[in-house]
């Protein structure tokens, strides 16, 4: 197992299978994103360039997208908070992943890069 592949082992469910559906989302959809480990997360890059990370809230535990350029665009679904370029997605794991959303949301990153 590789350093991801570990991580993700690492998280209790329902975590795991809602990263790991993200994940499979991610590469199914978008074959020309490559994921990596970055910054001590999985991290995912567009022509070479980061993208997006999936990450967990520190209070919550529940997991997230953050996005990259985020900053650029305006979806209801995504939480700027105190950053200045991202924005993340929260993701309730026991619920369907908002794949609309998520859709939505790539397509108008995937255009400013």
């Amino acid at each position: 197992m590789n350093i991801i592949e570990r991580h993700y082992e690492s998280l209790s469910e329902p975590h795991r299978s809602c990263v790991l559906a993200i994940r499979a989302w991610i590469l199914d959809n978008h074959p020309d994103m490559t994921e990596e480990w970055k910054y001590s997360l999985p991290f995912f890059y567009y022509n070479k360039k980061p993208f997006c990370y999936l990450y967990r809230d520190k209070k919550t535990g529940s997991p997230y997208i953050g996005f990259n350029r985020a900053n650029q665009i305006e979806h209801p679904m995504l939480d700027q908070g105190d950053r200045k370029k991202m924005k993340v997605l929260h993701i309730n794991p026991h619920e369907d992943l908002p794949v609309d959303s998520l859709a939505d949301i790539f397509e108008a990153l995937i255009k400013l890069y």
